[in-house]
């Protein structure tokens, strides 16, 4: 049954439609849509897809649609690690893949940092955390190995048409509280499935005084809340962002939701929001910092997709600069890539970092998915991160918290997990 043409659409129902080449589409109905973009990595890419398309004798249908990150397992620590890049590596260059990058950084950032996702583009990821992309006003979803390779061999993918959950933080954040404590937040109040697999939009006032860096945050994570997909409308600051990194002119205008679009709505007040910390082992296990007993800590580590962009980076600054980390804590930082490191060594914020006593690690995924730096056993760790699982970070018997770089600097200084205002007051 076709949806009447006066029915208001969301965004979300905007950009499945586009894909799906029809005007307007409605929740619940399956569709074919055409993918802009499939974005895999070392991991998830080359590996796996590399022996199922020899097998079947399939081809990548347009290879200008695919993107290649390598990111999870350099620098190779072992012979595993080495087999897995090679792979990718040698892959690539069979393929005459355009579109590669080799240790730039983390794929959720290093694919918009150069241009690839736009406002308007339908797009996957294999990878959990590729709602990133929604941030620019995209629909983008991680999907698994055999949905990957019926992307990359067709250039389609069946999707069922999402409702869309709003999620509208009104008035402004306090300083010294940002993005990450609004999502951890949103998961203690909703859950690990809140999301329901269906689209998350995040609006409001305090999501438009949002930079981009931290409403990449709010999608990014959009995964620990359990939605597909997590959305911001794409206005003046996506366009601004967009024009600095070299992506093609786009026209926002289109993509907003119609007033009075249908979708399940929930309001919060941004003003009165504290730093938030999830405790082991579960982003959805969520304390206000205030609320908490005091926790030692062993480990602090700014890092991951999630938490070591460059405004992520400056705010860790800020919190350190001047003074030195806790005797006896290891504060770690791995940037999310190579340009958000090199802008912070340029702007003073890398050495504020080092020179409070914080160990610089590689631009890769890293600690955060167990890889490289390890977390000693029995360690208990403030993070940066979006997950903190247990075995996540490597180490089974490590007890991980999540928090802002923010509280994540806060409590290197402090030897405890600590309220990052208290400092900047």
């Amino acid at each position: 049954m076709a949806a009447s043409t006066a029915e208001p659409q969301t965004l979300a129902q905007k950009l499945v439609a586009r894909a799906a080449g029809r005007d307007r589409v409605r929740p619940g109905e399956i569709v074919t849509c055409r993918v802009d973009l499939a974005m895999f990595h070392d991991s998830s890419g080359p590996r796996r897809l590399k022996p199922m398309l020899a097998e079947l004798g399939a081809r990548i249908r347009d290879k200008d649609r695919v993107v290649l990150v390598i990111d999870h397992f350099v620098p190779e620590a072992d012979d595993e690690a080495r087999r897995i890049v090679r792979i990718a590596r040698e892959w690539a260059a069979e393929q005459a893949l355009p579109h590669v990058y080799d240790g730039e950084g983390i794929c959720h950032v290093v694919v918009p940092r150069h241009g690839h996702i736009r406002p308007g583009m339908f797009c996957v990821g294999g990878d959990s955390h590729s709602p990133t992309g929604g941030a620019f006003g995209a629909y983008m979803f991680g999907i698994g190995a055999t949905e990957m390779l019926g992307v990359v061999i067709t250039g389609e993918i069946w999707l069922q048409v999402p409702r869309t959950i709003f999620m509208q933080w009104n008035r402004r954040l306090a300083d010294g509280v940002v993005a990450k404590d609004m999502m951890l937040a949103m998961i203690g109040r909703f859950g690990m499935n809140g999301g329901r697999y269906q689209a998350v939009e995040f609006c409001g006032d305090a999501v438009a005084a949002l930079s981009m860096a931290e409403r990449m945050t709010l999608c990014n994570m959009s995964a620990e809340l359990g939605a597909q997909a997590g959305l911001v409308a794409p206005d003046a600051v996506t366009r601004d962002w967009l024009s600095r990194h070299g992506a093609p002119d786009v026209d926002i205008e289109p993509w907003r939701g119609d007033e009075g679009a249908a979708g399940e709505r929930h309001e919060f007040d941004a003003s009165t929001l504290a730093p938030q910390v999830a405790l082991p082992h579960s982003p959805a296990n969520v304390r206000a910092v205030g609320e908490l007993d005091p926790v030692r800590i062993d480990v602090a580590y700014v890092g991951a997709c999630t938490g070591a962009k460059l405004d992520d980076l400056r705010a860790a600054a800020r919190v350190l600069a001047g003074r030195r980390v806790a005797p006896g804590v290891q504060l770690l930082v791995a940037p999310a890539s190579v340009a958000d490191r090199d802008e912070a060594d340029r702007d003073g914020s890398l050495r504020q970092l080092v020179d409070a006593g914080a160990t610089l690690l590689p631009t890769t995924c890293g600690a955060c998915a167990g890889y490289g730096q390890a977390i000693a056993e029995g360690s208990t760790v403030i993070s940066s991160t979006a997950r903190n699982f247990k075995g996540r970070m490597g180490s089974a018997s490590a007890r991980v918290y999540l928090g802002s770089p923010y509280t994540v600097a806060a409590s290197a200084l402090r030897g405890r997990i600590a309220d990052a205002r208290e400092v900047l007051s």
